[in-house]
């Protein structure tokens, strides 16, 4: 996700020379300076997520947080997501409409971690939530779990503050599992998929979410003899 600004620009200098209109060079440098700010918006959260854990390692003993990952839309999905929601190609409606431009996913061991490390990060203050879909309660037809939050994040700049939105997405291990490989399998059929497929990728994601409950109950019983453990000590 890191931006190399030295070679951004040095093409913006050398198309300044080039006769290219004045507006093209403008649009480029714009599209490069949302891109830093989304980017910076990503590492805010990402410290946070980072800071939180490491707490949880020293007080608890253990990680809620398996792993992070973080990504940035590129201009051109920016610009082919614009114009397929026919909305006006500028940057102050990028910034309006497109909620997922930057995007956070948080992977934890167990569900009851999800909502902790959501509870936390939406408490912090300067954390402002705007919107929560909870797809581990209320699934997607396809069998897809995940619990999604919008929030926005305070970059600081040098003559600036400004608020911007981050998608979070908070899925187990086993839920980020079948993702990944139900995403691998429909980009490669291309819309090609039957009913019977579906079908299937349906119940694998049913067993999968049959599996992390059995998880978190085994985890959840392990918790109490290890508390009851340290009481009686």
């Amino acid at each position: 996700m890191q931006i190399d600004y030295s070679k951004a620009k040095y093409f913006l200098n050398g198309i300044a020379e080039t006769g290219v209109p004045k507006e093209f060079s403008m649009a480029v440098q714009s599209f490069l300076n949302m891109e830093n700010l989304y980017a910076s918006a990503v590492r805010e959260i990402t410290t946070k997520l980072e800071t939180l854990n490491d707490e949880f390692k020293i007080s608890r003993s253990q990680s809620p947080i398996h792993q992070i990952q973080t990504r940035v839309k590129t201009p051109k999905s920016i610009i082919e997501k614009m114009l397929r929601k026919n909305y006006p190609l500028n940057i102050e409606t990028v910034k309006e409409k497109l909620d997922d431009i930057a995007g956070v996913r948080i992977i934890c061991p167990y569900v009851d971690d999800l909502y902790m490390i959501a509870s936390i990060l939406t408490g912090q203050d300067d954390i402002e939530l705007i919107r929560e879909s909870d797809y581990i309660k209320t699934p997607k037809p396809n069998g897809y779990r995940s619990l999604h939050l919008v929030v926005r994040v305070p970059v600081f700049l040098s003559k600036r503050t400004e608020k911007v939105k981050v998608e979070v997405q908070l899925r187990t291990i086993a839920m980020d599992f079948w993702a990944a490989l139900e995403h691998d399998l429909v980009y490669k059929l291309r819309g090609r998929t039957t009913r019977e497929m579906m079908r299937e990728l349906k119940d694998c994601a049913d067993v999968i979410a049959r599996t992390d409950e059995r998880m978190q109950r085994l985890h959840d019983i392990l918790e109490s003899e290890r508390n009851s453990t340290s009481l009686e000590a």
